[in-house]
């Protein structure tokens, strides 16, 4: 009898497991686009077009390659507008003994598909997503015996497992991590590289008119989308990567520069994160580039650590500590998201540029997004289901599985040091000496309060002056708790009095979540 293998919007892999569960001459590939998805937040508009484009190209590519696949569109007339309608649908139609999933990368979905299943008394096969190095059940044994999950230590596990840059049991180039040669600030006068960008084809073109017409009110603008939507388009960006700009990636990976969102970034991760792109793929031609004398062990080692360290990490984080793990708040942030987060409208230069860059291209870099609006909401003390549904809706690579650890764990210390063991807080010294943002900027980043204060240094020391109980005998934080006590009465109440004084400026404006207007 027919089962229908249900393939989602970021599973567009022909290696994906349900897909290898199915037999081709029988079955149905089930894929769907759903307005529940595009809207349980307001996905910024270039997301959907990515996704919903790469599913359509991915179902012409199933069908040449022998599969039946049944497509529902977003604007087909019975769409139900939701995954468990659609399957419903799809068994009676099909007459569908069961169906086959691919282990999907929200709890959120897996609770949906669990749920489904008991109501309709479905027969469900679930498969392993294999297109990771490790499984949930593998990092949740390494996990088991340890009180903080430091990816440092799992990732050299990962490096060991796999035999990635490794020469016999010892790293490549002598020592695991080279992250301390990766800290170089963009030289004023270096030239800023060309990076390949795919213009829309029809398919592309007619998702975009569907966009617009759809999700007017969403984040973000499609002028200009340039984001791959093939395996083919994906592979020639992985390849270009490889060639023009992995070399330099480590020396500028934490480098910030105005008016320049790219640089060398590997601009991969939507890729990786909807099955366009191979993770191991990417990583042995990075290891074959370093072997070749292509490119230095801190280009790779950093970029490799990102796939095999951090990608890995977090999804192992997220399903050995979900669903609970989300409803931590360790440092009581009680804060609404300033507006400013989504109309840009703000004096401060460098989070002005990050927020127009996020506008144009739904992407910013890791430092973009650690420390310039990940370090301003833990310092702003922005309830984290906020700050953690506005990274899931704003970046075209964004899904829960991914963005929740790095927000709640990484960004904003929401999990009170599972992830890290101390908060990544930094004054606007930070942004200064790894960018040209203060240059242009009315703010000094020297000052800790009065008129001219950097934002992000008032809200540094007064957040060091709120949770001074939580953090004045942690060893990694002694030298600017100790700086903190040193500080005169006077000025640590000017401190408070101007930092509350901030966060009400920047809440009070109306502007705000576009999702508002859905409803």
């Amino acid at each position: 009898m027919t089962r229908l293998a249900v393939i989602l919007g970021d599973q567009l892999s022909l290696d994906i497991g349900a897909l290898q569960a199915i037999d081709p001459a029988r079955d149905v590939v089930l894929m769907m686009e759903v307005m529940d998805e595009a809207t349980y937040v307001a996905h910024h508009k270039q997301k959907i077009v990515l996704i919903l484009s790469g599913m359509r190209h991915f179902a012409e590519e199933l069908r040449a390659a022998g599969y039946t696949v049944d497509y529902v569109r977003l604007d087909d007339a019975a769409n139900s507008g939701s995954f468990s309608g659609e399957i419903e649908r799809a068994v009676k139609r099909h007459r569908a003994a069961g169906i086959v999933v691919t282990h999907p990368g929200e709890h959120r979905v897996l609770a949906d598909l669990h749920a489904l299943a008991s109501e309709m008394d479905l027969s469900v096969e679930w498969v392993e997503d294999t297109r990771f190095f490790s499984t949930p059940s593998q990092f949740a044994a390494w996990a088991a015996p340890r009180r903080e999950l430091r990816m440092e230590f799992f990732y050299r596990q990962m490096r060991a497992a796999t035999g990635l840059l490794m020469d016999g049991a010892k790293p490549a180039g002598g020592q695991w991590n080279f992250d301390a040669a990766n800290r170089k600030a963009w030289p004023r006068h270096r030239a800023v590289p060309e990076r390949r960008r795919f213009p829309p084809d029809a398919i592309t073109q007619s998702v975009i008119d569907l966009v617009e017409r759809r999700f007017p009110h969403h984040f973000g603008t499609l002028d200009g989308f340039g984001w791959a939507v093939t395996h083919a388009d994906a592979e020639r960006a992985l390849e270009d990567f490889i060639a023009h700009h992995l070399p330099c990636f480590g020396d500028y990976q934490d480098a910030m520069r105005a008016g320049a969102p790219f640089l060398h970034h590997g601009l991969i991760s939507p890729y990786l994160n909807i099955g366009l792109l191979d993770p191991r793929r990417a990583c042995a031609l990075a290891e074959r580039a370093y072997r070749q004398g292509v490119a230095p062990i801190n280009a790779v080692e950093g970029f490799i650590r990102q796939i095999l360290g951090w990608r890995e990490y977090v999804r192992g984080v997220y399903w050995h500590l979900m669903p609970g793990y989300a409803e931590g708040n360790a440092l009581g942030a009680d804060q609404k998201l300033p507006a400013f987060y989504w109309d840009g409208e703000t004096d401060m230069a460098c989070v002005r540029d990050v927020i127009g860059t996020i506008r144009r291209h739904g992407y910013a870099h890791h430092i973009q997004r650690l420390m310039v609006t990940g370090n301003l909401a833990l310092l702003w003390g922005v309830r984290p289901a906020e700050i953690e549904a506005w990274y899931l809706a704003v970046f075209v690579d964004a899904f829960d599985w991914v963005e929740l650890p790095n927000t709640h764990g990484m960004a904003i210390h929401a999990d009170g040091g599972v992830m890290a063991s101390k908060p990544y807080a930094a004054s606007g010294a930070y942004i200064d000496r790894m960018s040209n943002y203060c240059r242009g900027c009315r703010y000094d980043p020297s000052q800790r309060h009065g008129k001219d204060a950097c934002p992000m240094t008032l809200l540094y020391w007064d957040f060091l002056d709120r949770h001074e109980t939580r953090f004045a005998a942690h060893p990694r934080m002694k030298l600017v708790m100790d700086a903190l006590a040193r500080l005169p009465s006077d000025v640590r109440q000017a401190i408070r009095a101007e930092a509350a004084a901030l966060r009400r400026a920047g809440t009070d404006r109306s502007a705000g979540d576009p999702s508002a207007a859905l409803f």
